[in-house]
């Protein structure tokens, strides 16, 4: 038979003293490296703990009688009830209104309830973290949708361009018995003809430039360039673009050029060349940020870049143009419907090129029949204009800004609506959200999604995280072999 055992609890690094009536003859104790006993007087016993665990203890009084215990000792909580309470005063003083629970178990201490926002629940955390080791089991209640932000910005770009072209080519076709000409090379010079017997020297005019004079009775004449030019060019971008709070969003008016590269020499020491496409255009990029103060921080990237085939470069025959780019990566702060300008992007160039017959040009007065002149000289400026605004979008059912087209498109294959498939039914209608939800469901529906690779070569998307995609299409350049460029 067992005799009847009483449950005796102990916290490692604890004691605790066991009274009996009678005097005490003998002790046991189960397992010595979980706790320790000592008969402190003839009545007394004192019990410690010194690691997890349950044991057995057995008291033997003067008389024969003994008494069972069932020994648990477990892990010390470093947590009393005075600091306990102190961090729910914490709380409460904190979080008003906001119905929080603690419980320590072992040592640690779970916390429940539910909380406004995140950052509610990271302020309960840090208070309670100050009392030992924290679970999080906090609900927050589910946030309103992000608001969006309206970027408008204006692109304005004069370009003037001014040119001024003189010089004068001579020449002979029998004056004195004699054929001669004099040019500069700057401008095409006519081509003279020796003669022949039964017929006379003939000259052949590639280019008249604009103004051409000849004297049939002295065989001489001339081909004179004399013109000035003014060029304006007006660039004007006017994008709107919507992006959610904290979200970058991107516009690209312009478009796409080959761009050959060789990657080295192959087999045979050919050379493989790869055909990338460059953009080029007007383009925008932006992250808008609102901050607590209710203004709008925005990142904002402009840039305006041009074909400039004056300084390509060619490969394998083909002509490669350069880019003419203007761009500007700032970022300011903004209240909302506040707007700020870019500008001073100034863009002066002044060529000139000058040409002359050595010794004959620099005789005075005369000289100048021996000269040319090509002078061109180009200002432009970029002045960029953006306002953000805070928006809302338009709501279900309203009437939506369509553009206003002068006919009628063409009536429809069938009498269905095209927009059959948007129909609303209770078998794809979404379940309406909690309104709380686990903190670390939250955080994870707040995360960022994966952004899309384009692939411009097949014309096909998808996220990054799966699947190949090219950067650039391969295209056969003469003198290489093409081989497609790597993912």
């Amino acid at each position: 038979m067992q005799d009847e055992a009483n449950e005796l609890s102990v916290a490692v690094g604890k004691t605790v003293l066991v009274d009996t009536a009678l005097p005490i003859k003998r002790v046991a104790l189960g397992l010595g490296e979980i706790a320790e006993v000592h008969a402190t007087s003839p009545t007394e016993v004192m019990v410690s703990g010194k690691a997890p665990g349950e044991t057995s203890l057995i008291i033997w009084d003067a008389k024969g009688g003994r008494q069972f215990f069932n020994v648990t000792v477990r892990q010390s909580s470093a947590i009393s009830d005075d600091s306990l309470e102190g961090i729910r005063r914490e709380l409460r003083l904190e979080l008003p209104g906001q119905p929080i629970k603690l419980t320590v178990e072992n040592g640690t201490i779970f916390i429940r309830g539910t909380v406004k926002n995140l950052n509610a629940s990271e302020r309960a955390i840090k208070i309670v973290s100050t009392g030992g080791k924290v679970v999080n089991l906090l609900d927050v209640e589910v946030p309103p949708s992000q608001p969006q932000i309206l970027l408008k910005v204006r692109f304005e770009s004069v370009d003037r361009t001014k040119e001024i072209q003189a010089g004068i080519n001579l020449f002979s076709s029998g004056f004195g018995n004699v054929l001669a000409g004099t040019s500069t090379g700057q401008f095409s010079p006519p081509t003279i003809s020796a003669p022949t017997p039964g017929s006379p020297a003939t000259v052949t005019l590639t280019n008249q430039l604009n103004l051409f004079a000849f004297l049939p009775g002295l065989n001489v004449g001339a081909t004179l360039e004399a013109l000035e030019g003014n060029q304006i060019a007006q660039v004007l971008a006017q994008p709107n673009i919507v992006a959610a709070n904290g979200k970058e969003a991107s516009f690209l008016a312009g478009g796409q050029f080959p761009f050959p590269s060789v990657q080295g020499a192959g087999a045979g020491g050919v050379g493989a060349v790869t055909v990338e496409f460059k953009e080029y255009g007007v383009r925008l990029n932006f992250i808008p940020t609102i901050t607590p103060r209710g203004t709008i921080r925005l990142q904002v990237a402009p840039e305006v870049s041009t074909l400039d085939f004056s300084n390509g470069i060619q490969i394998g025959g083909f002509d490669v143009p350069g880019l003419d780019t203007r761009k500007v990566n700032t970022e300011v702060e903004l209240a909302d419907g506040q707007s700020f300008a870019i500008g001073g992007l100034l863009d002066n160039t002044d060529n000139e090129t000058y040409q002359k017959i050595p010794f004959l040009g620099d005789i005075p007065i005369i000289g100048k029949f021996f000269q040319s002149i090509q002078k061109t000289k180009i200002n432009s400026e970029l002045i960029v204009i953006v306002t953000p605004e805070i928006v809302a979008p338009i709501e279900a059912g309203g009437a939506l800004p369509d553009p206003k087209f002068p006919k009628k498109f063409l009536p429809p294959n069938s009498g269905i609506p095209m927009n059959t498939p948007d129909a609303k039914t209770a078998a794809n209608t979404p379940a309406p959200t909690a309104p709380v939800l686990p903190v670390e469901k939250l955080i994870d529906s707040m995360r960022p999604e994966k952004p899309l690779v384009i692939d411009t070569a097949s014309g096909t998307f998808g996220s990054s995280g799966g699947g190949s995609t090219s950067s650039g299409a391969s295209t056969p350049v003469p003198g290489g072999s093409a081989t497609p460029t790597e993912p």
